[in-house]
């Protein structure tokens, strides 16, 4: 299948869509504009209540009169361009494909080796995030602004999380079963200067990512690195760039001296960490709880918090990722899995947290509403600092391959370290209401991760969607799903080139992600919940229709507490997500006749622990019979803070071959 690298068949259609659209950008920007300086978001609410000049009231007075001319002027040659972009929609193109040719720009590609399905296996990380890139005056309906400078500042947030190293400590203590109050603990740093002990509230077993922001400007010895690890003991080939620690507590929680020196690198490690130079590392500046002009979370910075990112300054030149790793400070954001909750789940076999960052080492990223196409390039550029294949711009547009007009495209867009071999998108023909003005549907994507020695690709599939929104439409939630299904089966017929005599491809994991607009809590949702998707894929935060597992959280906040100091950097909502009486105050909560729609503030006591529309869901089924598949860690992500009114979740599934299980 051909992957479409530009939006026409040929030069000329290009050209005269762009001609077409800049006759209707002017109109389109300046009916934007006016719709939105009616609209306040409460941050900016809360800025004007402070104005004793009602500085932003008198702007509106003299800036609508000029908007409104300039808006009627620019009417005539919308119109003519609208004449012209219509029809042109019918040989356009359902997607983007973008492959980063300069390699040294995606630091994340640079880490990948090729599996050849050796070992015990390998770990693939995937992630999803409904980033509500919107066109201003719209995104303000969900109490989020600046939709130019959020798609920037979250492409730089989603790349700075991924890109740093995946080190792990694991602290067993058996003895003390208490709930930790603290939502992270600051551990000893490797730079020079404080060797003090930090004490760590080990009640459980817990798993501690070791954060770290570089700046991406540096190439990797990929030969010095693989040699590295290669001295390091044996690790899973799924785990580039990984350095495990395990801490048994048995003194009540605190870190011996060897402990300490384990921490920094000085102990026995399964990576290569060694004591850095003095004044590597600067923490950033930027404080945490207060707001730039633009955005919450600080837009114009690079850092999401101060607590939380570090600024590693690299010299000119090619630098090793060993050395990389030597210059670091480090954060743990601690894992909890309470011993109380595992008596209840005693079966429970993988990591599961909140987490201020996105994952190390995350592979494929699916996003929704990226439907601003400005912002889906500014979007697209700061991913690709690490991701070297994007799809974007996925949709149709006019009365082109659905019943209905569409304004906009599906919003979906897909990011990958690994190849794209084939790509589909269908559009869901069955919305109704402002959603039927959206294209939105599935795009399905077939990647290879590997080859066996046999010269046997290794794939995987990955759906990405985004369902119809309107609450009480579950009949047709459930038709899109039954759409989902069927499409995803034809795409996998399509793109086969095997037999079962003489397989040519490994299917290692099919995996479906996206905002699918109901949960598993809510009374009215009871028909999605029941669907048949869910008896060919597993939910790993699911136990049955209608209950979640304890640990479970919604992943839709309330829009109107986004611009709170309590949870406007990814730190803070990582704290308060982490007790009932903060979730109670933030998150959106299950529907029920007994419950109004905004619960923030009450002290009730309420279904589940929020409203989960985002979902992460893989099968065992249609996969190679000989390989298993296995969550190996589940995770609530904060780092979006201030920028979108959904909480971003990512999976990391073990593929394990078998080859060398005893």
């Amino acid at each position: 299948m051909v992957l479409y690298t530009s939006p026409f068949p040929n030069s000329f259609l290009s050209v005269l869509h762009s001609f077409s659209w800049g006759l209707i950008f002017p109109c389109y920007w300046l009916a934007d504009r006016l719709v939105a300086s009616f609209v306040p978001t409460t941050y900016e609410k809360r800025q004007r209540a402070d104005d004793p000049c009602y500085f932003h009231a008198l702007c509106i007075i003299i800036t609508t009169p000029i908007y409104l001319a300039l808006l009627v002027a620019s009417l005539p040659f919308a119109l003519i361009g609208f004449l012209l972009w219509s029809p042109l929609q019918s040989a356009r193109r359902p997607y983007i494909y973008s492959r980063l040719e300069d390699k040294n720009h995606a630091s994340g590609a640079t880490l990948l080796t090729e599996w050849k399905a050796a070992g015990n296996g390998k770990s693939f990380c995937f992630g999803s995030a409904n980033v509500c890139l919107l066109p201003d005056s719209l995104a303000r309906f969900n109490n989020v602004f600046n939709t130019q400078a959020r798609a920037k500042e979250i492409g730089r947030r989603i790349r700075n999380g991924a890109s740093r190293p995946q080190i792990k400590i694991y602290i067993d203590s058996p003895t003390n079963t208490s709930i930790s109050a603290a939502s992270f603990s600051s551990l000893v740093s490797p730079q020079g200067g404080d060797n003090t002990n930090r004490t760590v509230n080990a009640g459980i077993k817990r798993t501690t990512s070791m954060e770290y922001k570089g700046d991406n400007s540096g190439s990797n010895n990929s030969e010095d690195s693989r040699e590295d690890k290669g001295g390091a003991g044996e690790l899973n080939e799924g785990e580039e760039n990984t350095c495990i620690v395990r801490i048994n507590g048995e003194d009540n929680g605190h870190m011996s001296d060897t402990e300490t020196d384990t921490v920094n690198g000085q102990a026995h490690a399964s990576g290569p960490v060694e004591p850095s130079l003095e004044g590597d590392a600067e923490i950033s500046k930027t404080p945490n709880h207060r707001q730039k002009e633009g955005d919450s979370g600080s837009l114009d910075s690079y850092s999401a918090s101060r607590e939380s990112l570090v600024k590693v300054r690299v010299g000119d030149g090619t630098v090793d990722q060993s050395t990389v790793n030597n210059k670091l400070l480090y954060k743990a954001s601690i894992m909890k899995k309470t011993s109380v909750r595992k008596k209840k789940h005693t079966d429970e076999t993988f990591d599961h947290e909140i987490s201020a960052f996105f994952p190390a080492n995350l592979d494929f990223l699916c996003l929704q509403e990226v439907f601003d196409k400005r912002a889906a390039e500014k979007l697209k550029e700061q991913l690709h600092h690490y991701f070297e294949y994007i799809v974007y711009d996925v949709g149709v547009y006019s009365c082109h391959g659905c019943c209905s007009f569409k304004f906009v495209n599906s919003g979906l867009l897909f990011a990958s370290r690994y190849p794209v071999m084939d790509a589909a998108y269908h559009c869901y023909p069955n919305g109704r209401g402002t959603d039927s003005l959206a294209s939105k549907g599935a795009l399905f994507l077939k990647v290879q991760v590997g080859s066996t020695p046999q010269d046997q690709r290794i794939v995987g599939y990955i759906s990405c969607t985004h369902l119809q929104a309107i609450a009480g439409d579950t009949t047709v939630r459930c038709e899109q799903l039954d759409m989902l299904q069927d499409w995803l089966s034809e795409f996998r017929k399509s793109t086969s080139s095997s037999s079962t005599a003489n397989p040519e491809e490994l299917v290692a994991f099919d995996v479906i992600c996206g905002d699918l607009n109901f949960d598993n809590c809510s009374s009215e949702d009871k028909l999605e919940q029941q669907h048949s998707l869910f008896t060919h894929y597993k939910d790993p935060c699911r136990i049955g229709p209608g209950e979640d597992k304890p640990w479970a959280i919604g992943t839709l906040l309330d829009p109107e507490g986004l611009y709170d100091e309590e949870v406007c950097t990814p730190d803070n909502l990582q704290k308060v997500l982490e007790s009932e009486e903060g979730r109670k105050g933030y998150l959106v909560y299950p529907t029920s006749k007994n419950h109004s729609s905004s619960q923030k503030g009450r002290k009730a006591s309420l279904k589940g622990n929020g409203r989960r529309i985002d979902y992460m869901l893989y099968t065992e089924e249609g996969l190679y019979l000989e390989w298993k598949v296995e969550v190996e860690e589940f995770s609530f992500i904060t780092q979006l803070a201030g920028l979108t009114d959904h909480l971003p979740v990512a999976m990391r599934l073990m593929v394990s071959t078998g080859e060398d299980d005893p």
